[in-house]
């Protein structure tokens, strides 16, 4: 079944307010023309309110790089599914960053993808394997143990809203990718099993699996041409309208 490309942009902790919304008036325009793309951006928090106003009408989704499981109560500086609802689509959970600075785990990256599906948003739950892993021969166990556990108790019929993302944690921001054939292997040897043993095959092959990791304009074109590759979470290449536009086109 045809998958549509997500391409989807992790701003990390880059653009003030004014900054967003200039990159955001770019990014439509360079990108007005693409239609058979899913087109994503994923500000930081202090962005999110104003970029949810000026996409309204637009071609482009907005997401959240992170979210806190519970619906509310005294926990400082975290923000709810049901805080962003209404404003994003699209939630990140798990991210590299996250889990090697801040501690995420695959019981927090659980309860954060319960959290936004029960908002009625769509999470992206970040998947990979370190350098250390990689050169181990772990990352199937490493990963196929990540989406396991980091989806484990999510209902069936809830699993067509899931998208997941291969980040191979040492080709982060590091100009190191993997290679297009050895991201596909990953993501139709070990990621797709994990997600039929967890819901069942129609489902795993519904769902859409991203690559993250140094992807650019040179090389996206590569990814993309891979079967097993649904699109893009790409971090700084992102911050550049033109850059962006270029991946984007690459998807389509």
């Amino acid at each position: 079944m045809p998958r549509t490309p997500l391409a989807a942009g992790n701003w990390k902790m880059h653009k003030t307010v004014e900054e967003t919304l200039m990159l955001l008036d770019e990014l439509v325009k360079q990108t007005e023309d693409v239609r058979e793309a899913e087109i994503l951006v994923c500000p930081p928090f202090t962005s999110i309110h104003a970029a949810s106003k000026r996409l309204q009408g637009t071609h482009i989704q907005l997401g959240a790089q992170n979210v806190y499981w519970e619906a509310e109560g005294a926990f400082t500086g975290e923000v709810s599914a049901g805080m962003l609802a209404g404003l994003c689509t699209y939630v990140i959970v798990g991210h590299s960053e996250r889990r090697a600075l801040f501690g995420e785990t695959d019981l927090t990256v659980n309860l954060r993808a319960k959290a936004v599906l029960a908002a009625g948003l769509r999470p992206i739950v970040c998947v990979g394997e370190t350098l250390d892993e990689n050169e181990a021969n772990r990352t199937a166990d490493v990963v196929s143990r990540q989406v396991r556990a980091g989806l484990e108790g999510i209902d069936r019929q809830k699993a067509r809203e899931l998208v997941i993302a291969y980040e191979p944690v040492w080709a982060i921001g590091t100009g190191r990718a993997a290679t297009p054939e050895g991201a596909n292997d990953v993501i139709e040897v070990i990621i797709r099993p994990a997600l039929e043993y967890l819901f069942d095959r129609e489902s795993a092959q519904a769902i859409r699996v991203l690559y993250g990791g140094s992807m650019k304009p040179s090389n996206a074109a590569s990814f993309f041409a891979q079967p097993g590759i649904d699109g893009g979470l790409v971090g700084g290449a992102s911050l550049d309208a033109a850059d962006f536009a270029a991946i984007v086109a690459a998807a389509v």
